[in-house]
């Protein structure tokens, strides 16, 4: 495995213990349908909130804008990766869309969670 990816995979462990911490029950990782994947699907019994929640993992945050990772199309991709899976299981739960940037080196990383980081928008039809 490359090493960035091995270094993905341990800052979407630390994402989800963190998260973990919160009081969310996590309930996938890594979910695939098709081409799209959710690093993390989690819920939060307290407000019956369903939290699709991208990951970003960096050695530094210098010069870096965790928003400007999660563009259009990767909002577009969560957001249709996220029907899919409400379609899938189920579900009745409300829908937040979270960034989770994981900084730093395995063992010594600092969690910046952005809750609410986008709102998907309306499609019209004409």
């Amino acid at each position: 495995m490359a090493r960035h990816n091995e270094l993905g995979t341990v800052g979407e462990q630390a994402a989800r213990d963190f998260l973990i911490t919160k009081g969310f029950v996590i309930r996938d990782q890594n979910w695939r349908m098709n081409h799209l994947e959710i690093d993390i699907v989690a819920y939060e019994p307290a407000n019956n909130t369903l939290h699709i929640v991208e990951v970003k993992t960096r050695t530094s945050d210098e010069h870096y804008d965790p928003m400007k990772a999660v563009s259009a199309v990767k909002q577009r991709n969560l957001v249709n990766a996220a029907n899919g899976y409400i379609h899938f299981y189920h579900l009745k739960a409300l829908i937040q869309y979270d960034v989770i940037l994981v900084i730093g080196h395995p063992g010594n990383f600092k969690i910046q969670y952005i809750p609410k980081a986008f709102v998907p928008r309306l499609r019209t039809y004409r």
